[in-house]
């Protein structure tokens, strides 16, 4: 979603609109050769969505056709990038002969007026239309009311607010069949949130400094005014934090800076000192200042200090001294006295500089806390506080919680919203592409702003982060699936067939996991839908049912051609193991509907063949990674999982029933498990067989060869155990290990297991993350996993899985 030259692609919000008036007549109006007016009836055509969502947008009158000569007219007051914009904006358009003035002349068939509300002319041509009295307020006035004249007027209540007003402008074109027209609409709109846009502050690989440019122009077309520099892989950010900047890194920080200033768009710097800082050393504290002074020397005039995932201790002889022993209270104290400190020593002292903001180690509750309180009494009045929810990762936020998080903190609270990030173990192998969610209509009246903590993928962020600064700019007037379709036509560049196969690709990655083990946005509820619908009609109506449900395989199959082929965005190469995932489970979607219309038509040989293809590809497809040293967390690429898997696992059972065969199913779900030892009471045996990948079992690690196993009730005819590894930073904790089966209880040692030849075994070499699917086929009751090497100790394992038919 980069901003893209070919004028083609500069809109991307008014394709409805584009498409209702691509077929009107122009007529010249008396007196103006040469130039196309709008026919009457376009005073009823809808106007082009706008996003972020406006406070008002009505139509005004007709659509203003873009000649190729106009006048911009500007004045002292007007914003630098917002007189770019918009000229480059004209020309993009049509205008060949475009004359920045200072005073409109009333000869060029459409004027622009550019600046401050309160300037003369913009006051006189905004009439009674309102410019929201607040800070970034703005408004638009497209009118086509006078015979040989149009006028459009840019009007805002600070330069941003002007700046603003011209990227509405840019959403206002719309394409006919004889050029370009600007739609007919009176915009009055203010953001409702001051601070909105997004905190680079995930584990992991840093954006690169092209990504980081590319978000800031991201940001300023979607009027986010806000982002935050603390990648927590920067060591000179947190581990080395004293240390200046070497002069490479100097440079592309200055260069962030002022690509801020071209967009609006606040750089925040951000130090992580936490870790090692002496909060009432004299050394420590002129270390701070320097580094910010640093910062201020290249422009920056917002600066953060986030004491975000650090122990509540000291680390200096001078903090024990002075506050006695380490305690909530006591290292909450210290840490707000110097926060208060640097708000008045150099925050106040310095021209510009806007009220510092920081992150509390107490971040993700709502719970009182001696910590908290001394937060209040002590922390000055200014500082703002950032604030995760009720958790790391919240499920949802309330207007409740949300004035809870204020009486806690005695102040509005900055909502660092942990999304789309994934950068944690449930995240390993996920884009986290759904759309905002679960966040309360009137937040704004409780919060200071939201940012998103985005993924390592920057450009493949936007698809979310668009629809969390839409929500952000307008809480009260937001609706989700409009702005998610926006998102996709803005990362489509506005084309239909793309838009669709984009929308599709999301719903494939639509899963948001929290820290444990619940999603807390669901996979893929549109595929779901079609899916439980296609069943409902199996029964009475098989043929109708694959003619309603091939679409959906046909679009799936597309999609990642039609991505690689139609984004003009570094997206691709983000999502580039997701859209080879894609690509094979599509496939094997399409075998599976392959293999029951053979079984419609009596088929058997094609049933089975169609069927052996949709697990090899299936198989395949379930072992694309993600791509190595991308993200903190790596493993298997999840695509629809639970979903698109399951319907293939339905389709074998349709299968095995149309057989006469009794069900392969997983029968070690829910069962008796047991281990040898525990790590601790949260982390049991049954942990690997609830049905979920989010949490694990795992051992005590004080045995040389621990052992786990699950008591399946009853004998089976087994085929196939899967094993999902745990998965977290440090990689997999399972490797070497032999899987047992047997009729009766194992012996002691895995020595005597292995020569008893009532028990059928199997050696595995595990990965990291890979779901270890292992042939098995064997007939018995009692399934153990035992791991045959000394290093790791323990043995952690997210689920096994046991797949099985019943001997009654």
């Amino acid at each position: 979603m980069r901003e893209r030259s070919r004028t083609s692609v500069v809109i991307t919000a008014c394709v409805a609109a584009a498409a209702a008036l691509a077929a009107t007549v122009a007529v010249a109006p008396p007196g103006v050769a040469g130039v196309a007016s709008a026919p009457a009836t376009a005073a009823a055509q809808p106007l082009p969505t706008i996003s972020p969502t406006p406070r008002s947008v009505t139509r005004a009158g007709a659509d203003l056709p873009v000649p190729g000569r106009v006048e911009l007219v500007v004045g002292a007051d007007t914003d630098a990038p917002a007189r770019d914009l918009a000229s480059r904006l004209l020309r993009e358009h049509g205008v060949t002969r475009l004359d920045v003035v200072t005073k409109a002349t009333g000869r060029a068939p459409l004027t622009v007026l550019l600046g401050s509300a309160e300037r003369g002319d913009v006051r006189r041509s905004v009439g009674g239309v309102e410019v929201p009295a607040v800070a970034e307020g703005y408004a638009v006035i497209a009118d086509a009311s006078a015979a040989a004249v149009g006028t459009v007027t840019l009007a805002g209540r600070d330069t941003t607010g002007q700046f603003y007003a011209a990227q509405t402008l840019r959403q206002l074109f719309v394409p006919v069949e004889d050029g370009w027209r600007i739609a007919g609409a009176e915009v009055s709109d203010a953001p409702r949130m001051p601070l909105r846009g997004s905190i680079e502050g995930f584990y992991g690989k840093p954006w690169t400094h092209a990504e980081r440019l590319d978000q800031l122009r991201f940001y300023g077309r979607m009027k986010a005014n806000t982002y935050v520099y603390a990648p927590k892989d920067d060591p000179y950010h947190r581990e080395r934090w004293r240390e200046p900047y070497p002069a490479d890194k100097l440079a592309e920080l200055r260069e962030l800076v002022s690509a801020s200033t071209a967009n609006h768009v606040r750089f925040t710097f951000a130090l992580s000192p936490g870790n090692t800082v002496c909060y009432t050393g004299a050394s420590d504290r002129a270390a701070l200042k320097q580094k910010f002074q640093a910062m201020y020397d290249i422009g920056v005039r917002d600066f953060s200090l986030p004491l975000d995932d650090i122990a509540l201790s000291f680390s200096c002889a001078e903090d024990t001294a002075a506050y006695g022993r380490a305690t909530q209270a006591t290292v909450g104290r210290a840490q707000a006295e110097l926060l208060s400190w640097l708000q008045s020593s150099f925050v106040e002292t310095h021209d510009g500089v806007q009220p510092l903001q920081t992150v509390p180690t107490q971040y993700g509750d709502l719970t009182e806390t001696p910590y908290k309180q001394a937060w209040r009494e002590h922390l000055a009045p200014e500082v703002v506080v950032m604030w995760t929810g009720t958790d790391v990762v919240p499920p949802s936020i309330t207007l409740d919680q949300a004035s809870a998080a204020r009486e806690l903190f005695g102040r509005k609270v900055f909502l660092w919203d942990n999304y789309p990030v994934n950068d944690f173990g449930q995240t390993a192998g996920r884009l986290l592409l759904g759309p905002y969610a679960n966040r309360d209509a009137g937040l704004s009246e409780h919060l200071a702003g939201i940012v998103s903590n985005p993924m390592n993928q920057a450009y493949a962020s936007k698809l979310v982060v668009f629809t969390m600064m839409d929500f952000a700019w307008n809480d009260l007037g937001w609706d989700r699936a409009t702005s998610a379709r926006q998102a996709a036509r803005d990362l489509a560049g506005g084309d239909p067939r793309v838009t669709e196969a984009v929308e599709m690709f999301v719903d494939l990655n639509h899963a948001a996991p929290t820290f444990g083990p619940e999603l807390w946005l669901p996979q893929s509820p549109e595929l779901a839908e079609r899916i439980a619908a296609f069943w409902k009609a199996w029964e009475a109506r098989p043929q109708q049912a694959l003619r309603d449900l091939r679409p959906t395989a046909r679009l799936m199959a597309s999609t990642p051609e039609t991505i690689r082929d139609g984004v003009d965005d570094g997206f691709v190469a983000d999502a580039d193991r997701h859209l080879q995932a894609t690509d094979l489970w599509a496939d094997a979607m399409g075998e599976a509907l392959a293999a029951l219309d053979a079984i419609r038509r009596g088929d058997e040989d094609a049933a089975a063949a169609a069927r052996s293809r949709m697990e090899a590809l299936a198989e395949e497809a379930s072992q694309v990674r993600s791509e190595p040293g991308k993200n903190r967390v790596e493993g298997l690429v999840m695509i629809g999982d639970g979903v698109l898997d399951r319907f293939l696992e339905d389709v074998a059972a349709e299968h095995d029933s149309w057989l006469g065969l009794p069900p392969l199913r997983n029968v070690s779900e829910g069962k008796v498990a047991s281990q040898v030892s525990d790590w601790s009471s949260a982390y049991g045996a049954a942990k690997a067989v609830n049905g979920s990948v989010y949490d694990f079992s795992t051992t005590s690690g004080g045995e040389a060869q621990p052992w786990w196993q699950v008591d399946l009730g009853a004998s089976y005819d087994l085929e196939t155990v899967k094993i999902y590894n745990r998965v977290d930073c440090c990689g997999s904790r399972v490797r070497d290990y032999y899987v047992l089966v047997s009729d009766s209880p194992f012996p002691a040692t895995l020595a005597q297991a292995l020569a008893d030849p009532a028990v059928t075994s199997h050696f595995e070499a595990a990965q990291a993350g890979r779901p270890t699917s292992i042939d098995l086929p064997a007939r018995g009751r009692y399934v153990r996993v035992w791991l045959s090497t000394p290093s790791p100790t323990e043995l952690n394992m997210a689920e096994v899985q046991v797949f099985g038919r019943s001997l009654d």
